[in-house]
Parts: C-alpha cells; sequence; structure tokens
C-alpha cells in the first residue's frame, strides 16, 4: 500500500532489485492481478508474502464469506499471517461492547476455518479515531482480550506503531502478547503533524513526526519478536509521487530509523 501507484508487478521487480525480502499484500489489487497469477509472480521472484490485508469487519453483513475468501487468498499466496481490521461501529452494533462482542464472537468462528488452513489471525488495533467506522478494537490490550480466549497459534496481534504510540500502557501489552506468543506482525508508520483533512490518508514518512520507532523496534525485540518487519504508509502526497522513488526512500528511511 505504501506504493500504491505501482502495479504489482512493478512492485515485485523493485523489491527484488532492492533487495527487500518480502512483501505485505493488500486483498483488492491481489484480486485485481488475479490471486493464482499474483501467487506465481511472488513465488516466481523468491519473495515472501509477509501478511495479507485485510480481513475483519465483523460487525457488517456478509463478514463470514468474505473472511473465508481472505483465508483461500492467503493460503494461495503462501502467507501465513491475515491481518484482520475487525470493523466499527453499524445499526445491528451501535455501541462499543455490542461490536466487541460480535467481534469476538466472529473471530471465534472463523478461527477454527483459518486453523485448519494453516493460517494465524492478527488482530490490529487502531487509533481510537476509527473506532466508530473501522475499527472497535482500539489498543493492544483490547485485542489482546480477545485473542487469549483461542489458542497463540490460531490469533494474535499487529503491532502499529502509527496506531498505537500515544498509549502508554501499549509496551507492557506488547510484553503480555510476547511472553504468550501472539506477536503475529510489526508495522510502522510515523505520525506527523497536523494531520491532513483526510486522517486515513496521514501515515508519515519513517522518521518524520513524533514516534520514537527505533524504541518500538527495541521494544519489539526484547518481547522476542523476530518476524518481519513491514512499512506501511497511507499518504496521497507519496502516492502521487514516483513510486520507484518513493520505495527507494522508504528503504532509506528504514535504515536510518
Amino acid at each position: 500500500m505504501t506504493v500504491k501507484q505501482l502495479s504489482l508487478p512493478e512492485l515485485v521487480a523493485e523489491c527484488v532489485r532492492l533487495g527487500v525480502p518480502g512483501v505485505g499484500l493488500w486483498r483488492e489489487p491481489v484480486r485485481e492481478y488475479g490471486v493464482e497469477a499474483a501467487a506465481r509472480l511472488v513465488r516466481e521472484a523468491g519473495l515472501e508474502v509477509t501478511t495479507l490485508c485485510r480481513g475483519g469487519f465483523f460487525t457488517s453483513d456478509g463478514w463470514e464469506a468474505a473472511n473465508r475468501a481472505a483465508v483461500d487468498e492467503a493460503v494461495a499466496l503462501g502467507t501465513g499471517t491475515l491481518v484482520l481490521v475487525s470493523g466499527g461501529l453499524t445499526p445491528a452494533f451501535p455501541d462499543l461492547p455490542s461490536a466487541r462482542a460480535r467481534i469476538a464472537e466472529a473471530i471465534g468462528a472463523l478461527a477454527p476455518y483459518a486453523a485448519e488452513r494453516g493460517v494465524r489471525l492478527a488482530i490490529e488495533p487502531l487509533h481510537p479515531m476509527y473506532a466508530s467506522d473501522r475499527c472497535a478494537v482500539s489498543t493492544l490490550d483490547q485485542a489482546l482480550d480477545i485473542a487469549e480466549r483461542f489458542p497463540a497459534d490460531r490469533v494474535g496481534v499487529v503491532v502499529d506503531t502509527y496506531h498505537l504510540w500515544w498509549d502508554d500502557r501499549a509496551p507492557a501489552a506488547v510484553e503480555r502478547a510476547g511472553a504468550a506468543g501472539r506477536l503475529h506482525a510489526f508495522q510502522l508508520a510515523d505520525w506527523t503533524t497536523p494531520l491532513p483533512a483526510g486522517v486515513l490518508n496521514g501515515r508519515g514518512r519513517l522518521g518524520t513526526g513524533a514516534i520514537d520507532l527505533r524504541a518500538w523496534a527495541g521494544l519489539m525485540e526484547r518481547a522476542g519478536y523476530t518476524g518481519p518487519v513491514e512499512v506501511e504508509l497511507f499518504n496521497d502526497d507519496l502516492w502521487a509521487r514516483d513510486g520507484v522513488e518513493v520505495l527507494e526512500e522508504t528503504l532509506e528511511d528504514f535504515l536510518a530509523v
């Protein structure tokens, strides 16, 4: 998503050229290109698909079929981790308690299907400003409270710095998740101010904002995380630029911080 202006073949070719060993894919461009074709493309290039994003939106109609399809796509792509953005308030679930109860119930129904196919479900808490429309799970502790109802190899959490950096309880929650083997994904983005009017697309380049990204990396390492580190930037200014230059710049930023 950081360089969504690149086609999937362009992205794969540039990752290979730059020595980037893996890529977190999003379902929309994968489905547009063709799931089997995308799987063949990354496999022949020798790239790891680190995660597939996204499943979830469990408070909406049709969630079960959509999420089973997402699990099947993860299997085809060869990734063992499906990121879940859980969904916000809807007419059927108009408040946070009912929405969170529905999310936990739905994950419980989906987890066996995913486990049978070797796919872990990774709950991603989003910043509270998204609680009403995108994700009623706002903190890492809330995500863990749901995940811990299920075996650790089935349901874990995503640590995304953009969404969690503000929460002074998050470091302890990272330790809690690490001790239980539930750290399934780690994503980096910076927080710049002022946020743009469309806050969804306001993630800053690494090292340009308020988040101590090096400290978060150290926290994850101490908690036992050894998996891939993804950079996920939703940013209209970056998307308007040449995608190859943005990818090169992102790699430089990552190495610098």
